[in-house]
């Protein structure tokens, strides 16, 4: 029989997801809003980060989607299959934050002691033995102690057991938490062989860098909400406060307004005064280039208030026989989407 799939080919799929641990014990005395009606979707072959600050709801999200612990409201499913039922969590590879292996194991007995909680036979877990110790670079050392093994080592091992039963889907619960440099860019290169060859990934971290080296696609949560999802190379773009809003970066030339003026408050207060009415914040982008005695160069970044601000910019510095050298939108990066999001006091959802 095949195994149904979603209808929209969704690996994951989350519709209003929410769930409250409630109060009433001596150690949590009121109700935790974990998840606040999260929705997103990951699809086949995705590297899907989910990417939050401490205490977004990340790994509440995940525990629900392995069947660990129950929703309070919404719907989760796998494959088009509910979350946590046998069916799904037999198509899915899971490590954890901390894996904790026995020391009495070597990197090979640990994999037969994870093949056999699996169900597969003996000729199999050898099989798949050889080729995962391949894959995560630990041929060669399949027979010694793990209590020798560095940090990076037991995550790798981590990813051998997560994909012991070949499946379909990996969950990678802050993979590279806590390790060095050089651990973390080895667990990312099995990362990166585990997409090439065409594995779904749904990584949780809070680190931004992390994520972006290795996902396709994002989610970014924050209090228990999804502030924005999407293709990680579309979550930058032209800054914006509101619909109207938007940030600019300009480089022109002027003449002095004060010849004694020179330092960017002295311009901000004289000659902006007369090109940028109306505009918002300024963001110096370079200190001015002086080009002869009483002409200068100025680059910043100008947060204007609404988008006829712009023109009005312009036309001033025309009007102030000024020159305009160069005008254009000024596209975020993540970490400023990041920022932004996480850090305003109303965070809105963004799809």
């Amino acid at each position: 029989m095949s195994r149904p799939e979603a209808s929209n080919s969704s690996i994951i799929s989350v519709d209003a997801l929410e769930k409250t641990y409630r109060g009433g014990s001596i150690l949590r005395r009121g109700d935790v809003h974990a998840l606040r009606g999260v929705s997103l979707s990951a699809e086949r072959g995705q590297v899907f980060g989910l990417l939050g600050p401490n205490g977004a709801g990340k790994t509440t999200l995940i525990k629900i989607l392995l069947g660990v612990i129950r929703s309070t409201g919404g719907r989760a499913s796998l494959f088009g299959l509910p979350a946590g039922s046998a069916e799904a969590r037999s198509r899915v590879g899971y490590l954890p934050e901390s894996l904790r292996v026995d020391r009495h194991h070597t990197a090979r007995s640990a994999l037969r002691y994870y093949g056999k909680l699996s169900r597969l036979d003996s000729d199999t877990i050898s099989r798949r033995s050889d080729e995962l110790l391949s894959v995560v670079g630990l041929e060669g050392r399949d027979r010694e102690s793990v209590k020798r093994f560095s940090k990076g080592m037991l995550q790798r091992l981590g990813l051998a057991q997560a994909l012991m039963h070949d499946p379909d889907l990996l969950i990678l619960d802050e993979p590279t938490d806590g390790l060095d440099p050089v651990g973390r860019s080895e667990v990312r290169r099995v990362i990166e062989r585990l997409r090439d060859a065409g594995k779904t990934i749904f990584l949780n971290s809070h680190i931004l860098h992390e994520v972006e080296l290795v996902c396709s696609h994002l989610a970014i949560m924050a209090g228990g909400n999804v502030l924005a999802t999407g293709p990680i190379a579309e979550m930058g773009g032209p800054s914006k406060t509101d619909s109207e809003a938007v940030t600019i970066e300009i480089e022109f030339e002027l003449a002095h307004s004060d010849p004694t003026a020179t330092s960017n408050a002295d311009v901000e207060s004289g000659v902006l005064a007369s090109v940028g009415a109306g505009a918002g914040t300024v963001e110096w982008i370079t200190d001015p280039i002086d080009l002869d005695s009483n002409r200068s160069r100025y680059r910043c970044r100008v947060l204007c208030s609404e988008r006829a601000a712009v023109d009005a910019i312009v036309d001033r510095i025309r009007a102030a026989d000024g020159s305009l050298i160069r005008l254009v939108p000024h596209r975020q990066t993540l970490e400023e989407t990041f920022m932004r999001l996480v850090e305003s006091p109303n965070p809105v959802a963004v799809a």
